[in-house]
C-alpha cells in the first residue's frame, strides 16, 4: 500500500499557491445540472473528490472536459436521473445532486452517501426541506427515491432546525428551479455556499439575503439557466493547514492567492498564540515565535472556528508552553486523529467532545493511520516535528482534499515522499 514518508526537523521557507476550495467546486459542478449550453469554471482542484463528482455527471449524461485546472461541463445531453451506489459511496458530497435532479426532471434517485467515518451527517434536513418543496421521498433499497407528483418544485417557506452547508446548498439549487419563491432561513453562511448564491444571481436568478442566514430565491419554474463563467475561491482549509504547518516548524512562509476573510477566525487563535501575521490583499505571512501560548477553542458554524481545522490546531498545540483545550461541537468523531498522536507521543486525554492537550510534547516518527482527510493532514504536521521518520499510511483520504500536498511542501524545504 503506498504512504507518505516524512523525515521531521526541517525547517520551512518560501512560498505556497493556495488551489480553489473543493467544499466550494463541488456544489458549483452540481449546479451544472441545472444549466444549459457549456459551464466553464476556472481554479478548479485536481483532488479524488472533484473527479469522483465529475464521473457521477458523466455517469447521469453529462459531459466535461478538465485540464489544467479548467473544467467545461455540459449537461444538455442529461438523461439520467439515478446516482449509482458504487460512485456516490466514496464522497458523502454526491448528495449535492439529489436538489438539482429533482428541480430539473421532477424526480431522482440518489444512494444514501458514504464517505470519511468522522461521524453522522445525516441527510434527513434535505429530505424535510424538499418534501416542503412539494415532493415525496421514500427510501428504497439504500436509495432515496424522490419525486415531485406535479412534475415542478414548488417554492416554500423552510426552516433548516440546524445549519447544514450541503442541505443549503442543495436546497439553493432545487429552488432555483422550482416554481414560485423559496424562503430559506438558518441558512449555512460558509464562502462556498455565498459563491453558489453568487454565480445563481449572477447567472439570472433572483436572489435576496445572499451571505446571510435567510434567503429568498424567486425560482425559474423548471427554465434551465446559462451559468457565467466563474472562478472557484481559494481553500482556506488548505491556506489554515500550511499556516499551522509554518507554525508547528516555527519557519517563515508566506501563503499566496488566498482570501484572508475567509479566514478570520482562525487568523485570531493563530495571533493568540502569538504569532505575527502580515495580512495582504490575495496573501498572508507568517512568522515564527520561540514561545507557542496554548489555546482554547471551540468548533462551530461559518464565521466560527471551523472544525475542518480542529485537527490540524490540535497537533499545533501539542507544541504549545502550557495546557490548551479544544471541543468538537459538530461531528462526535472527529477526534480519530487523537490516538495516532499520542503514538507519536502526544499528551492528550480526551473526554466526551473535548481534547485537553498538554503542551511540549516531544513527538518521535513511527507508522500511523489516516482516518479521515483533515486528520491525515493534521499527522503530516506531526510528522513535520517529530524525530525520525513517520510514515503515514491510508493518505488517499489526503488526497480526496489536498492539491500537490508533497510537492508544495518539499517546495518550501519539507522531507516528505511519496512511496508506493
Amino acid at each position: 500500500m503506498s504512504y507518505l514518508s516524512i523525515k521531521g526537523g526541517n525547517r520551512l521557507s518560501g512560498e505556497i499557491d493556495i488551489s480553489g476550495a473543493k467544499n466550494s467546486a463541488l456544489p458549483l459542478i452540481t449546479a451544472s445540472i441545472l444549466a444549459k449550453d457549456d459551464f466553464l469554471v476556472d481554479n478548479l482542484p485536481n483532488v479524488v473528490d472533484i473527479n469522483v463528482l465529475l464521473n457521477l455527471i458523466e455517469n447521469l449524461g453529462g459531459e466535461y472536459e478538465f485540464k489544467k485546472n479548467k473544467l467545461k461541463i455540459n449537461t444538455n445531453n442529461l438523461h439520467h436521473i439515478k446516482a449509482v451506489y458504487d460512485i456516490v459511496k466514496t464522497m458523502r458530497a454526491s448528495i449535492l445532486v439529489l436538489g438539482p435532479l429533482l428541480a430539473r426532471f421532477g424526480e431522482a434517485m440518489v444512494s444514501l452517501p458514504g464517505g470519511c467515518a468522522i461521524g453522522e451527517r445525516p441527510v434527513d434536513l434535505h429530505l424535510k426541506a424538499l418534501e416542503k418543496m412539494g415532493a415525496i421521498i421514500n427510501i428504497e433499497s439504500g436509495y432515496i427515491h424522490a419525486i415531485a407528483p406535479s412534475g415542478t418544485l414548488k417554492g416554500a417557506e423552510i426552516i433548516f432546525d440546524k445549519i447544514t452547508v450541503t442541505g443549503s446548498e442543495n436546497i439553493i439549487m432545487a429552488a432555483a428551479l422550482a416554481d414560485g419563491v423559496s424562503k430559506l432561513i438558518n441558512v449555512a453562511k460558509e464562502p462556498e455556499v455565498v459563491q453558489l448564491c453568487e454565480l445563481l444571481k449572477n447567472s439570472g436568478v433572483d436572489i435576496k439575503g445572499i451571505g446571510s442566514s435567510e434567503l429568498e430565491i424567486y425560482g425559474t419554474n423548471k427554465e434551465l439557466i446559462k451559468l457565467e463563467k466563474t472562478t472557484v475561491i481559494p481553500d482556506r482549509i488548505e491556506a489554515a493547514t500550511y499556516l499551522c504547518a509554518a507554525a508547528i516548524t516555527r519557519s517563515n512562509i508566506t501563503i499566496n492567492k488566498v482570501n484572508p476573510s475567509h479566514l478570520s477566525s482562525f487568523l485570531e487563535k493563530i495571533t493568540q498564540m502569538g504569532f505575527e501575521l502580515e495580512k495582504f490583499d490575495t496573501s498572508i505571512k507568517i512568522n515564527p515565535v520561540s514561545k507557542i501560548k496554548p489555546i482554547e477553542i471551540t468548533t462551530t458554524e461559518y464565521p466560527g472556528f471551523p472544525t475542518d481545522i480542529q485537527a490540524q490546531i490540535t497537533t499545533l498545540a501539542t507544541q504549545a508552553d502550557g495546557t490548551s483545550t479544544i471541543e468538537e461541537k459538530l461531528f462526535e468523531n472527529r477526534f480519530m486523529h487523537i490516538a495516532e498522536l499520542r503514538r507519536m507521543g502526544a499528551d492528550i486525554n480526551l473526554k466526551g467532545h473535548t481534547a485537553t492537550i498538554m503542551g511540549n510534547s516531544e513527538l518521535f516518527g513511527t507508522d500511523v493511520m489516516a482516518t479521515d482527510l483533515r486528520a491525515s493532514s493534521a499527522l503530516v504536521l506531526a510528522g513535520l516535528v517529530a524525530k525520525g521518520d513517520t510514515n503515514i499510511h491510508r493518505i488517499y483520504h489526503l488526497h480526496r482534499g489536498y492539491e500537490n500536498l508533497e510537492k508544495k511542501l518539499r517546495n518550501i524545504g519539507a522531507n516528505i515522499n511519496f512511496v508506493e
